[in-house]
């Protein structure tokens, strides 16, 4: 990228990822009880990979996501013989997703947005503050 960042680019597009990375997450929690015949079919939880983006600037960059992979937990094996899903050994996959982590990452996301949010408030208002100043 061959251009200039304001504080208003930088804390939008960081923003943006942090968007993605809650809506990957909502996702996860929403498909962790999930099963499946196989294991292969079983849902894995999804994760996105974040990108640096500069500018022509000398130490101003922002985030942006590159792809969304889907993550390394394995689905896990359980003997469930009246599940409709089950294979011919009572067997199902269930989600490959751990709850309590994609919890801590909902907060820490919520914080990181809310910090951009603080940042572009803040931003505002001294941008506001200057203007009244030249009058």
């Amino acid at each position: 990228m061959s251009t200039n960042l304001s504080v208003f680019d930088i804390a939008g597009r960081a923003m943006s990822a942090q968007l993605v990375r809650l809506s990957t997450t909502a996702s996860n929690l929403a498909n962790a009880n999930s099963v499946s015949t196989t294991k292969d079919g079983a849902f894995r939880a999804l994760k996105p990979v974040f990108q640096t983006v500069g500018s022509n600037q000398a130490g101003v960059a922002t985030v942006g996501v590159s792809k969304v992979v889907a993550s390394n937990t394995e689905p896990t094996q359980r003997h469930d013989p009246g599940n409709p899903l089950a294979d011919k050994d009572g067997n199902v996959w269930d989600a490959g997703v751990d709850n309590a982590g994609e919890l801590v990452e909902m907060m820490e996301t919520a914080r990181q947005y809310q910090n951009n949010v603080q940042v572009l408030q803040t931003a505002k208002t001294l941008t506001l503050d200057t203007l009244r100043i030249e009058k």
